[in-house]
This record gives structure tokens, sequence and C-alpha cells, in this order.
């Protein structure tokens, strides 16, 4: 395992991060059907920790609060709380009422502590805002994160998928009131997914924010041949917005670069994430015993300019596919 600095900050985080979106209770309201339970993702929290990935990204919603239970019991089972650097996120619903969803300050005061307790941690690393919330004025926003921030529930700020004139806003607020900062940006990027380039990563680059992409794989579509289905991208309607007959060029790239190298197509796909210097690391889903030492050793692999211009020639803008 490699290891970075996030950012501009002097936080170490592994070279990739535990995704934590796949685990949690699958039979809880609101849950993703193809979530594994806890007994099913015990054994993945424990491969992450012998392959030295340190860097564990969860959120309140991914299973309505039992994926953070997960996360906090599988820290004590395999590691030490000092040893993980601990993401979690607010901003979807939790629950009725002002303080269950957006970034209020009540919100935001009630969901850091809700997710302490389920986490059973004291503190949390790297606290992120799920998304812009265009209803809470983005100095309430950022008073609250500096408020947390200083009581020290949260040691660093996040935030995740949206245009850059917004985090623009949520930036220049925290400048101007000499609150803390965003340090990351966990957005979508990938090679079918790359219209943050141009603006968002952009200006990440120009300010010293960290990207820790999620989907650097395109939700698993890259990680197979066209065509090609598993579990999970029958059922999820956010990996099946992947379905654009403009992708599939980009897809057969990858297969062609992998099969040209004797790798994987995941690895081929990480791989291209990985050269971005705005990178600092992404975010990967485990839920076959495969998947973590397949993208470690993606680490490896080092595309040349001949390659890259292959897999990005194909590409099509027809914006965000999700958020």
């Amino acid at each position: 395992m490699e290891y970075v600095r996030l950012g501009r900050t002097g936080l170490k985080i592994s070279r990739l991060a535990l995704g934590c979106m796949s685990y949690g209770d699958p039979e809880t309201p609101g849950a993703h059907t193809w979530a594994l339970n806890d007994d099913a993702a015990q054994p993945f929290f424990r491969q992450a920790v012998e392959l030295g990935i340190t860097f564990w990204d969860t959120a309140n919603v991914y299973q309505n609060g039992t994926s953070e239970e997960l996360v906090g019991r599988a820290i004590k089972r395999y590691s030490r709380r000092e040893d993980i650097v601990l993401a979690t996120k607010v901003r979807g619903r939790m629950h009725d009422g002002p303080g269950g969803e957006g970034l209020s300050r009540k919100a935001i005061l009630e969901q850091v502590d809700a997710s302490l307790t389920r986490l059973d941690t004291d503190f949390i690393d790297l606290y992120q805002i799920h998304r812009f919330d265009s209803d809470a004025p983005v100095e309430e926003t950022m008073e609250a994160l500096h408020d947390i921030v200083k009581a020290g529930k949260v040691r660093y700020i996040g935030a995740s998928s949206m245009y850059a004139w917004q985090f623009a806003k949520l930036q220049h607020a925290a400048a101007l009131h000499h609150w803390t900062p965003f340090v990351s940006m966990q957005n979508q990027y990938n090679l079918l997914r790359r219209q943050d380039e141009r603006e968002l990563m952009a200006m990440c680059h120009d300010m010293g924010v960290g990207a820790v992409p999620y989907s650097p794989q395109g939700k698993g579509r890259l990680a197979r041949p066209w065509g090609q289905q598993s579990h999970r991208s029958t059922v999820d309607h956010v990996v099946q917005s992947f379905d654009s007959p403009l992708d599939e060029p980009v897809v057969n790239a990858v297969q062609q670069v992998a099969g040209a190298r004797g790798a994987t197509m995941a690895q081929v796909a990480l791989a291209w994430v990985l050269r971005n210097p705005v990178v600092s690391a992404p975010i990967v889903g485990a839920t076959k015993p495969h998947h973590l030492p397949e993208a470690v050793a993606a680490l490896d692999v080092h595309l040349t300019q001949d390659e890259i211009n292959s897999l990005e020639e194909s590409y099509a803008q027809h914006g965000p596919s999700w958020f």
C-alpha cells in the first residue's frame, strides 16, 4: 500500500479508500437490497486492514445508519481507532423533522452526534457534506461545521458531488469568516463520467483540495465487457444510469488495453483515475474476495500515453448520471 497526504493537509491516508456503502442491514427501510450484512461484510474489513487500506468511508444514510454501526464494530475487531482515517457524511434524510435532513445548523449538530454514537467513537476524521443543500444558507452550514471542528468532534471537513459554483460559495464563506474550509471533494469520476474535470476538479487542484472520487470503475461497468451484468446492476437504478450506448466504445477500449497488458479491466480503469494529480485516494467498494487485492495491484499499473489516448478518445460528455 502507498500512503499520501489528503490534498494540502498533513493528514496521511492510504492511496485507496474502502467504500462502505455496500455494508449494512439490507432489510432496514431505505437500504440497498444488495448490501452485505454484518457477518458477510466483516471479511472485507479484515482484508482491508491486512492490505493496509486505512482510509474508510461511509455515510449516515447508508442502510439507514447501520453501515456506520458496522464500521464502528469493525474498527474495534480488526484495528485501532488511531490507525483508521474514518470518514462519514451528512445531508441525506434520516428521519422526519427539522434535524433529520439537510445542512441546517440543527441538522448538522444533531446528525454529527448521531453518527458518533453509531460509530462508537469520540471523533470523525473527515466529515463530509453529502451534496449541496439549496435550502440552507451557506453561512449557516459553514459556521456549524466550523463549530463541530472547534468542539473536537470532527478533525477535517469535506464535500461531495456538486457544481463548482456551489463549492466556491461554500469555500468563500469559510474564507470570509475565517471558518474551517473544505479539504476534500468526493465526486463521481471515472472514464465514463468526466464532466467535473473542467470546473470542479480544476478548482480543487487550484485550491489544494484533495479528490477522493467514488465510482472509479463506473459502478462496475468498466470492470467487465459491455453487456455483462452483475447482481447489483440488475437491481440498482443508479448502476443502470450507466447504460448509455455512448459509453460502449470506452468500455471496449478498457477491455482492449487490459487484454494487451495482461491486467484486469478493473485495474486499468482504476489506474486511469489514479494518474490524475488531483486525486488523493479513489474509493473502492468490495463485495467479493478478489476486489480489494485487485485494486491494490492497480497501484502498480502505470499507463503509457498511448494507452491513455486510446482510453480517452471515445469519451462523449453526456452530463451527470446521478447527483
